[in-house]
């Protein structure tokens, strides 16, 4: 098994109400449910719409992560998978889709430290 990330991204989820974003929790949870029963789940976070960004050769921090962004990463998930046809296959039943939102799927690369 490989080891893989999703991002969750989604246009304008920043002015979705708290009351909005809970009433799509148990979707969310039925989902990474299924995931982690069978066998594929290995840890989910979401994120807050606050934090900093840090750049370029001078460390220029800037307020927000998202300032440039039409679309902020929310949260992510770390799955197991066989392939990353496998990852995407298992992607597809995320509640995103119904905000019209993404899944980015990336391959976790091991660091030989």
């Amino acid at each position: 098994m490989e080891k893989f990330i999703y991002l969750f991204r989604v246009a304008d989820d920043a002015t979705a109400t708290e009351e909005q974003r809970r009433s799509r929790m148990p979707e969310w949870n039925q989902w990474m449910e299924q995931l982690a029963h069978s066998g594929n789940l290995i840890g989910a976070e979401r994120l807050h719409n606050t934090g900093v960004q840090v750049t370029g050769l001078d460390k220029v921090v800037t307020d927000g992560p998202f300032i440039e962004a039409k679309e902020m990463v929310g949260g992510y998930l770390l799955i197991n998978a066989k392939d990353i046809s496998h990852a995407v296959e298992l992607s597809k039943g995320c509640p995103i889709f119904a905000i019209n939102g993404k899944v980015e799927v990336r391959p976790i690369q091991t660091m030989d430290m």
